[in-house]
């Protein structure tokens, strides 16, 4: 399988990129993002552009890809309403016409959140809505996967310093919270683990929640 990741150096797309690499089955993984990830990996190419609306530069590397697992985002917490959509829904839609038009027979599984909803008035569950609806509506297999809290497992670190003292504390009791409330709460391992098995299933689901996720850490990777 070949994999293109976008935003692995996020929180959630580092514990994605990790467990991509550790997963036999998979021939050749790029990352499409801002700054380098730092890893060094024979299988693994970095396409670092200005920006996920300047793809031009690297068209000729984004493909042939089976999947793209798109990790990038914005806080949603503290980010204006219009930067956040902009980030959300202009750039993932993108990506994703970009990827669709250069892989029309590969998939496209993203990151979206717990309760994502177009009506919500909540605006990023909204925005991450009105995202998902954009996405389902392109000529590719698309995969939405709404992860709740998520806990770091690999030593994944936050790129936003405001939140590191948070994970620190946090993180540990965070596997507790994934323990009893899993339809609340998952790991950055089980989402790269789904994401793995979701891309090689034959017919996967258009939306996998949170407790659906945390189904996928107990597979091994090849399982699908």
């Amino acid at each position: 399988m070949r994999v293109l990741i976008t935003g692995a150096t996020g929180l959630i797309g580092q514990g994605v990129l990790h467990e991509t690499l550790a997963d036999a089955g998979v021939a050749r993984v790029a990352l499409l993002s801002r700054r380098t990830s730092g890893r060094d990996e024979p299988r693994l190419r970095e396409l670092i552009v200005p920006g996920l609306d300047a793809l031009e530069a690297v068209e000729d590397a984004l493909a042939p890809f089976d999947a793209c697992f798109h990790c990038a985002g914005a806080l949603p917490l503290g980010t204006p309403e219009a930067q956040y959509r902009h980030v959300t829904l202009d750039l993932t839609l993108h990506v994703a016409q970009t990827f669709a038009r250069l892989n029309p027979q590969g998939r496209f599984l993203y990151i979206s959140g717990a309760h994502a909803n177009a009506r919500s008035r909540i605006m990023p569950l909204r925005v991450k809505g009105e995202t998902e609806a954009a996405l389902q509506a392109l000529p590719i297999r698309t995969v939405m996967l709404r992860p709740g809290g998520v806990q770091p497992v690999h030593g994944e670190r936050s790129p936003h310093a405001a939140m590191r003292p948070l994970y620190a504390i946090t993180g540990p009791l965070m596997g507790i919270g994934v323990r009893l409330t899993p339809g609340l709460m998952t790991s950055t391992a089980a989402i790269g683990r789904a994401l793995l098995a979701l891309a090689r299933m034959s017919d996967p689901p258009a939306i996998v929640e949170n407790a659906a996720i945390n189904q996928f850490l107990a597979r091994a990777p090849e399982d699908g």
